[in-house]
C-alpha cells in the first residue's frame, strides 16, 4: 500500500451525525471522495438530499435519515439502517452540536444542561451504540468527535458551549482508552470556520477581528476540517487514539470578543 493508498476509505461505511450543512456535510463529501459510502443523518431531509447528491455524483452511495440526536431512539435507528443497508459500520463521526455564546446571568441551569446534551450525550449515546456494531460487523473502527478550541480555551460567554465540548474532548480520551485496540476515538477542536452557523453573526467588522486574532491570519473553511478528518479515520492513523487534533489556525484564545461580566473585552 503507498502512502497515499492509507488516505483512502475504499470500502468503508461512515455514519455522519449533523451531515445537512457545513463541517458535516465537508465530512461527507470528503469521505466519498476517498471511497466511502454514507449514512448521513441531520433533521432537515432536503438538505441531506442535497448531500446525497453530491455524494453520488462521486460515485459513492449516500443513505439518508432524517435524525433529530437529541431522541436517542432516532440515534439507534441511524445506526440500524446504516447495518440494514450496507451491512456494516467502519466510521462513526459525531458532529451535531453547538451553542450560542452567552453570558451566565443570562444562560439557565436548562440552558447548561440542554449544551451538555446536545454536545457530550448524543456522542456519548451514539458511540455507546456503533461500537460493539463495527466490531461485530467489521472487526474494527473508528469514532471521530467535533469538539472545539472553545473546550480548552476559556473565555467570557462560552460557559455552556466550552464546558460541553471540554467534556466531549475527554470523552474522547476515555473512550480511546476503553475500546482500544479494536476502535480508534480521536476528535477535532476546530476554531471559527465558515458555515452557515457562524455566518448568522458575522458583519464585516466582527469578521476582520476574528481574522485578526488567528495566527494563520484567516478563519477557517469546511474543507480544512474535513481534511482532519479524513486523516484521523483513515489507515493513515491507524496508531492514532486518544488525540485532540487543533484545526483552528493556531488560536492560543478564542478569537471572538466577547464581553466579561462587569465590563470590559475577554
Amino acid at each position: 500500500m503507498s502512502v497515499l493508498d492509507k488516505f483512502r476509505l475504499d470500502g468503508k461505511v461512515a455514519v455522519i451525525t449533523g451531515a445537512g450543512k457545513g463541517i458535516g456535510a465537508g465530512i461527507a463529501r470528503a469521505f466519498a471522495e476517498a471511497g466511502a459510502d454514507v449514512v448521513i443523518g441531520a433533521r432537515t431531509k432536503a438538505d441531506l438530499e442535497a448531500v446525497a447528491e453530491e455524494v453520488t455524483s462521486l460515485g459513492r452511495r449516500a443513505l439518508v435519515v432524517p435524525t433529530n440526536v437529541l431522541d436517542f431512539a432516532q440515534l439507534q435507528n441511524l445506526a440500524d439502517r446504516a447495518l440494514d443497508e450496507f451491512g456494516r459500520i467502519d466510521i462513526a463521526v459525531n458532529n451535531a452540536g453547538g451553542f450560542p455564546p452567552k453570558p451566565v446571568a443570562q444562560t439557565t441551569a436548562k440552558d447548561f444542561e440542554g449544551a451538555f446534551r446536545f454536545n457530550v450525550s448524543t456522542a456519548f449515546e451514539l458511540s455507546r451504540i456503533c461500537a460493539p456494531l463495527m466490531v461485530e460487523s467489521a472487526g474494527t473502527g473508528v469514532i471521530l468527535n467535533i469538539s472545539s478550541v472553545a473546550g480548552h480555551r476559556p473565555a467570557p460567554c462560552f460557559s455552556a458551549y466550552g464546558t460541553a465540548k471540554g467534556a466531549l474532548s475527554f470523552l474522547t480520551q476515555e473512550l480511546a482508552q476503553e475500546f482500544a485496540p479494536k476502535i480508534r476515538v480521536n476528535a477535532i477542536a476546530v476554531g471559527s470556520t465558515k458555515t452557515d452557523a457562524l455566518s448568522t453573526i458575522l458583519t464585516p467588522e466582527i469578521e476582520q477581528t476574528m481574522v485578526d486574532l488567528t495566527p494563520m491570519a484567516r478563519l477557517g473553511e469546511v474543507e480544512d476540517i474535513a481534511l482532519g478528518a479524513l486523516y484521523l479515520c483513515a489507515p493513515a492513523a491507524s496508531y492514532v487514539t486518544g488525540e485532540i487534533l487543533a484545526v483552528n489556525g493556531g488560536l492560543e484564545r478564542l478569537n471572538m470578543q466577547m464581553p466579561r461580566a462587569w465590563g470590559g473585552m475577554g
